[in-house]
């Protein structure tokens, strides 16, 4: 430890150019991972916000949700599985619509759930919707960046239908687009073409469950023209979801390499170039492990002292990004980051310990006195 810190101080200038560089790399894998985490949350955040655990959908609609149609006859076969309290059902579709009186057109998602049921999400702003409210909604906060208001009457572009913004709630997306949640009546007016029409047949695009993996199983056996995907499978299933994540997170697995690469060049250079002092030090009889270890230990102090600057620069980068930049870097995920690059640093380091041990005390001598 001694010869290490020493050394460090003693070559200010080559550490400090190796530490910036792993600042710099260290910074973009935390801001890219961050990104990667808040596209993902903003993509599903619907979803990932419901209490259920996995999701019926029709058979063969790989696993998407607007390509399912389930009926009365799947929900009540369901309850009478899993629970009347723990089957719930959900509608999804794409849609888009204009506030009244303006030309503006928003792409939003619409969710029907049961006002009251562990689908629906706590209104933040303005009051709920029941199960008889008529011509209702709540929306995403996001739509108030657009002029959306409390009261504001939005108007579905496929079908003509009103609705007045009752109430706002907060983080529910869906891939990609705010979501506006209605009540069943308003669902069902919508299938019928208006309000006044009647479906005698509701149909839904998935059911939530709330179950152990026997009451899946069991919900398997009586529904077996339907598929059963968890939570995760829904996510997944999200259009462009995979995708998205796929490159980013190809993005931060070169970043690692990269680094442990930068890295590894860096310290081999450094080690050819003392090959000398290492020489003589093995010669007055330090040994192979402590040599390593010194090599080892800057290598670690570096990594973990550039993760510190990092995390702060990510932080102070977090305060000021527009709230409309989709950014997550939860304490979990940022351990698990800052963890992996210093397993990513310390891997790098290696080539340089295996160099430190082959080095011929005599032949470093001898190039020194020629």
């Amino acid at each position: 430890m001694y010869l290490a810190i020493r050394e460090m101080r003693f070559a200010k200038g080559r550490y400090a150019l190796i530490a910036t560089i792993m600042v710099l790399v260290s910074f973009l894998v935390l801001f890219v991972t961050g990104l990667a985490q808040g596209l993902s949350y903003d993509n599903a955040a619907s979803i990932k916000n419901m209490a259920a655990t996995h999701f019926v959908l029709e058979q063969d609609s790989n696993h998407r949700f607007t390509r399912s149609q389930v009926g009365q006859q799947e929900l009540d076969e369901a309850r009478a599985v899993v629970g009347q309290d723990n089957a719930e059902p959900l509608g999804v579709r794409m849609t888009t619509v204009s506030p009244a009186e303006d030309t503006q057109k928003i792409d939003v998602t619409l969710f029907m759930v049961n006002p009251g049921s562990w689908l629906a999400p706590t209104v933040t702003d303005g009051k709920a919707i029941t199960a008889q409210s008529a011509g209702q909604v709540v929306v995403d906060q996001k739509l108030a960046k657009s002029g959306v208001t409390i009261g504001t009457v939005l108007v579905d572009q496929a079908s003509g239908t009103e609705w007045t913004v009752s109430g706002f709630v907060q983080n529910e997306s869906f891939s990609h687009a705010p979501v506006v949640f209605l009540n069943e009546q308003e669902w069902l007016a919508l299938q019928a073409g208006s309000r006044a029409g009647a479906v005698s047949t509701p149909e839904y695009n998935a059911i939530a469950v709330k179950g152990a993996d026997d009451q899946v199983s069991s919900l398997s056996a009586a529904l077996p023209k339907t598929e059963i995907i968890t939570k995760s499978d829904a996510v997944s299933a999200i259009p462009g979801y995979k995708e998205e994540q796929g490159s980013l997170l190809m993005m931060i697995a070169f970043l690692y390499v990269i680094s442990a690469f930068v890295l590894a060049v860096f310290f081999y250079v450094i080690t050819i170039q003392k090959t000398s002092q290492f020489g003589i030090l093995k010669a007055i009889g330090t040994r192979n492990g402590y040599l390593a270890g010194s090599v080892s230990l800057q290598v670690l102090l570096l990594s973990v002292g550039s993760l510190v600057i990092s995390v702060l620069l990510v932080r102070l980068f977090e305060s000021v990004l527009p709230a409309s930049m989709p950014f997550q870097l939860g304490a979990s995920t940022l351990a698990l980051t800052c963890a992996l690059f210093i397993l990513m640093s310390m891997a790098g380091s290696l080539f340089s310990v295996w160099k430190v041990t082959k080095i011929d005390a005599l032949d470093a001598i001898g190039r020194t006195a020629a």
